[in-house]
C-alpha cells in the first residue's frame, strides 16, 4: 500500500488513467469487430464504410500510445485485406 501522500495521489491517478485507457481499448475492439461483421455479411459498401471509420479510431488510439503503432498498422492491413478480398 502507498505510504506517502505523493504515492497515494499517484495510485488515485493510476485508477483514473486505467479506466480511461480501458474505454479507449474497448472502442478499438468495437471498431475492429464492426469491420469483421460487415465482411462476414458480404456487403462490400458497408464493409468499406466501416473500414474507413475504424481506420481513424485505430490511428487515434495508436497516437495516444494505448497500442503500439505497429500493432495499429497490422490491424489496418488485415482489415483492408479482408475488405479487398470480398470481390
Amino acid at each position: 500500500m502507498a505510504n506517502s501522500p505523493q504515492a497515494l495521489k499517484r495510485a488515485r491517478q493510476a485508477v483514473t488513467a486505467r479506466a480511461h485507457n480501458a474505454s479507449l481499448r474497448s472502442r478499438l475492439r468495437t471498431a475492429i469487430k464492426a469491420v469483421r461483421k460487415a465482411v462476414a455479411k458480404g456487403d462490400k459498401a458497408i464493409a468499406q464504410a466501416a473500414f474507413v471509420s475504424s481506420t481513424s479510431v485505430i490511428d487515434s488510439i495508436a497516437d495516444k500510445k494505448i497500442i503500439h503503432k505497429n500493432k495499429a498498422a497490422r490491424h489496418k492491413s488485415r482489415l483492408s485485406a479482408a475488405v479487398k478480398a470480398m470481390g
